[in-house]
């Protein structure tokens, strides 16, 4: 049986390893194990985990941890609750377990966390279109659907249609939180935005 390498991010020390503990006993492979996203995103890359849990204190109220990291879409997701999670960040992840399952059910929402990322369509649409990006390249300059359609020379419904569908891809609605996207995925230099 193949083990899937797991990446725990979770600010508690106590329950990383504890739950570091019930994985290893489960049979699977835990390659990294952090405090915060930003200790653990310079090991990301080079352990290279199918499968990340987060605690529900690391996951932001604006995080959309596949849109803001690329490289991270083929990842299965699953958010460890130990606190109250706002239902938007609960969607996003492929699983969620609980800070009281025990080893088996942890095994059991695991595996199913893994299957539903493998056979989820969305996670393969991902990927912006050429127009997509040029249009999310003048939102986070703070260009207005007028403005954009004019500069792309196409109307302004289609602006609004191209809108729709990076917020459905990205799983970002805001301006602001477009603007770190595209930051993020180098689609535009911070000299390029408005502030």
């Amino acid at each position: 049986m193949r083990r899937e390498r797991i990446a725990i991010i979770e600010p508690s020390e106590m329950i990383r390893r504890g739950l570091a503990l019930l994985l290893e006993q489960a049979n699977y492979d835990v390659v990294c194990q952090a405090g915060s996203w930003s200790e653990a995103e310079s090991r990301l890359a080079t352990t290279q985990p199918e499968v990340i849990i987060l605690g529900s204190h690391v996951v932001g109220s604006e995080c959309n941890m596949r849109a803001l990291h690329i490289e991270l879409q083929s990842v299965t997701f699953v958010i460890l609750a130990t606190v109250a999670c706002d239902d938007d960040i609960l969607r996003q992840a492929d699983g969620v377990i609980n800070l009281y399952d025990n080893a088996a059910k942890l095994s059991k929402k695991l595996q199913a966390a893994i299957e539903q990322s493998q056979t989820n369509p969305y996670s393969d649409s991902h990927d912006l279109s050429e127009r997509e990006r040029d249009v999310l390249v003048l939102i986070a300059k703070g260009l207005a659907n007028k403005e954009i359609a004019d500069e792309l020379n196409i109307s302004i419904h289609t602006v609004m249609s191209h809108r729709k569908n990076i917020a459905h891809k990205t799983g970002i609605k805001s301006v602001a939180g477009l603007t770190v996207y595209a930051l993020l995925n180098n689609m535009l230099d911070a000299s390029e935005v408005n502030m």
